[in-house]
């Protein structure tokens, strides 16, 4: 994989390049060909931001301001969203749900969650009842038991002190014992913690459309390595799709991040499938549906909360 990330390097060194020379979009193209203008990126981000406020504006850095961007919205950015399983899991339950749009031969989008809440699942029973004759039998049997019990004298709480019995060691007493760390116990028994990710989401001036970013941290907010962050995304992806890159707007080691060669194609199809019954799609809706569709990139980062839109 070492001669796969050199190559991705010096992909990303020569589009960084080669955007110095590429004009900067002005005549919306968004039903043509699925790219955007600077400015549909901003209105598709304030639209993302009203529906699901876990996103938020970010100027970024000044030094790295771009002229084309208003200079308090350079990127998205989300934070701690979690991350409860690695990808491989999910492999092994089958727990991947693919949407496939018409016509699109590569991926789809994916539905993590195909028997969450709200489904309908066979594997799921109601709990059963008591009848009212055995509910009846425990309440009369209890019952004799109390009028037993309010016979009996009661007890002096002075011979309990003077008995002893308070001081007695109690063979149902729980101990104290040594305390596992969470990393500890976690490593010993196998158990697979909570990651969360921080997502980015810029607007990539070569390819006309956004792009999304992630770094990783483990439950005691430490970033992880890049290894560690491939645990979490498509296997089918991970140094392909998804390489390590420095950020456009923030300054710090490289970030994962889906490369957006083939976004506007994909936004694309959706279009003409939503037209093709019969209905339009805005550009304001662009954000919503970007993020559904690379979700079956990294299927176990759970940050979609939109799972409806209107058109």
């Amino acid at each position: 994989m070492a001669m796969q990330d050199f190559l991705n390097n010096v992909k990303g060194a020569a589009l960084g390049a080669a955007e110095i020379f590429v004009p900067v979009l002005k005549e919306s193209k968004f039903r043509e060909t699925g790219v955007l203008t600077p400015e549909e990126f901003v209105i598709a981000g304030d639209h993302l931001v009203h529906h699901c406020p876990t996103w938020q504006w970010s100027s970024g850095e000044q030094s790295k301001t771009k002229p084309y961007l208003p200079a308090d919205k350079h990127f998205l950015l989300t934070k701690n969203v979690p991350c409860y399983r690695r990808f491989h899991q999910l492999e092994a339950k089958g727990q991947e749900k693919i949407i496939e749009i018409e016509g699109d031969t590569d991926g789809g989008w994916v539905d993590t969650h195909p028997d969450g809440p709200g489904q309908d699942s066979s594997a799921t029973s109601a709990p059963v009842m008591e009848t009212a004759q055995s509910t009846g039998g425990k309440a009369a049997a209890g019952a004799a038991d109390s009028d037993d019990d309010d016979d009996e004298e009661a007890g002096d709480m002075e011979d309990f002190l003077d008995s002893g019995m308070l001081d007695a060691n109690d063979p149902g007493t729980l101990l104290p014992t040594t305390v596992k760390t969470p990393s500890q116990s976690a490593e010993e028994e196998g158990i697979e913690q909570t990651r969360t990710y921080d997502l980015h989401i810029t607007y990539d001036k070569y390819y006309q459309t956004p792009r999304l970013w992630l770094i990783g941290y483990n439950e005691s907010r430490k970033p992880l390595s890049v290894e560690q962050m491939y645990e979490d995304f498509s296997a089918d992806h991970a140094k392909k799709t998804i390489t390590m890159e420095s950020h456009p707007h923030v300054s710090g080691p490289p970030m994962a991040s889906i490369h957006p060669c083939r976004h506007a194609e994909v936004m694309k199809k959706i279009i003409q499938t939503v037209a093709d019954g019969g209905r339009e799609l805005d550009v304001h809706n662009y954000l919503v549906i970007f993020l559904k569709f690379v979700q079956a990139v990294i299927p176990t980062i759970e940050y979609d909360y939109t799972r409806n839109f209107s058109f």
